[in-house]
């Protein structure tokens, strides 16, 4: 079977149900962590900005070299002139993407089994059914690990019969998705009470220690940029895309689209409900619907979001899959992963990386549903980072020396501005994010992993 090339639709879906997927659902709870509601939507106000300026800086890639269709890893390999320092780059990057990619394909994941608990509260149970030294597994964290497991691969199992059937469901998602948030809007406008918001600028920090707002704003930033991962999802499918045209239009309309669901459902969600328990909510969305319609308006926003989510876990599987199967055809990573079964399908790929993203659902097993999210989610934007500042760093070459602009249309000292200010961006989230010791080990851990991995697997290609 030939598979299709997806159009602008599909792509469009892509981008806004890979984006508009964990993040959204959770987010709220995770900002009330660290931010006032002015310090979050500050936050999302200049993360929207950079995003915006990254998501360009992909679509003009996409269009002025539509020969490198594997995203940042080739952009990553075309920065050096040299066969061999292109090769390392060009690895690394998609090392590096493809392991944050195990982490993000767990946190929506994750997100998934935290909505789902809606339906069945035994996945809260508390009970311990089994101890060993200081470790005790609790029924509701077994059945969650069991569930995040089985809708893991059993999406497998649905793609490998038929790739074609991931832009079918993805779209489904999609949609479902965004009826669903118009409903909240409309009903959160409603009982949106300005008092939950408190003095919208004070924050304070679990030691009652007062947070300045630009402190707030550097705190929230790793949260925001994450509900933004996902824009490069229609360029990492350029090779299965109709036109590299529609892959420009893709990653900025997505983009529009997310920023406008995503400052909407924040702020009505913090207003909804008080800041404290906006703070240890599992499903803020839902939680945010019971203070006012009960069960009856509940149940429907939780299988709303498990749609959602479940969409937006199919958009990852196939997203992350689909970087070391280009990479290998692109000769940076083993062979082995070059091979698709008749269906289409990366089966080698999609497999080798969902064992890794396996890794990560353990954590669902150690603490909360939040706790797993935010793990999950911290490690994965981190290793994001990257991959998104090797991208800005290509098109600066292209700015530089003039390449490409001889033969396209197109300003170079319009396009040099949009680059130095995304890169400023880049640049700046990852000082902010790495602020924090631990989860800077935790990230730059994964490139670490794939830079000893490197003489080995590509041993024979050196």
């Amino acid at each position: 079977m030939v598979n299709k090339k997806w159009g602008l639709l599909i792509l469009t879906t892509f981008v806004i149900g890979n984006m508009v997927g964990g993040g959204i659902f959770m987010l709220p709870a995770q900002l009330a962590q660290v931010s006032s509601p002015l310090g979050a939507t500050l936050a999302w106000m200049v993360t929207g900005l950079g995003v915006f300026l990254i998501a360009l800086v992909f679509g003009n890639l996409a269009v002025r070299k539509p020969e490198l269709k594997a995203g940042p890893q080739s952009y990553a390999q075309s920065l050096f002139k040299s066969r061999a320092k292109g090769r390392v780059s060009g690895y690394s990057m998609a090392w590096g993407y493809w392991a944050a990619n195990w982490a993000a394909t767990a946190s929506v994941i994750i997100s998934f089994a935290g909505y789902l608990s809606t339906f069945f509260p035994v996945m809260h149970s508390t009970k311990v059914i089994y101890t060993a030294g200081s470790f005790h597994l609790e029924i509701g964290k077994a059945l969650t690990f069991a569930v995040c497991s089985i809708a893991l691969w059993g999406i497998q199992a649905i793609l490998v019969r038929s790739f074609n059937s991931a832009g079918k469901l993805n779209l489904f998602a999609t949609v479902t998705k965004v009826l669903g948030f118009l409903f909240f809007i409309i009903i959160t406008i409603f009982i949106f009470d300005s008092s939950n918001l408190g003095n919208g600028a004070e924050f304070y920090d679990k030691t009652g220690s007062a947070i300045s707002l630009g402190d707030q704003v550097n705190a929230a930033a790793i949260s925001t940029l994450w509900a933004f991962i996902g824009i490069e999802a229609a360029v990492m499918l350029s090779n299965r895309a109709k036109s590299q045209n529609d892959v420009k239009k893709a990653t900025i309309l997505g983009l529009l689209i997310a920023v406008a669901i995503y400052i909407g459902i924040t702020l009505l969600t913090m207003g909804a409900i008080s800041q404290d328990d906006l703070k240890i909510s599992e499903k803020p969305l839902v939680d945010a619907l019971q203070a006012v319609v009960g069960s009856s308006g509940t149940y429907l926003m939780a299988a709303l979001a498990v749609i959602s989510l479940l969409g937006s876990t199919i958009g990852w599987i196939v997203v992350a899959s689909e970087v070391p199967y280009q990479a290998a055809k692109s000769d940076l990573f083993p062979s082995y992963f070059a091979k698709a079964n008749k269906n289409g399908t990366p089966v080698r790929s999609m497999t080798i990386t969902n064992i890794m993203t396996q890794i990560f659902l353990f954590s669902t097993i150690s603490g909360t549903i939040l706790e797993a999210y935010k793990f999950s989610m911290i490690v994965a934007t981190l290793a994001y980072l990257i991959p998104y500042l090797a991208s800005v760093l290509y098109q600066l070459k292209l700015v530089m020396t003039g390449e490409t602009y001889d033969i396209m249309k197109g300003s170079r000292v319009r396009d040099g501005i949009i680059t130095i200010l995304a890169l400023i961006y880049s640049i700046w989230v990852i000082k902010t994010g790495t602020a924090d010791m631990n989860t800077f080990i935790l990230g730059i851990a994964l490139y670490v992993v794939g830079i000893v991995l490197y003489p080995l697997w590509m041993k024979k290609k050196a």
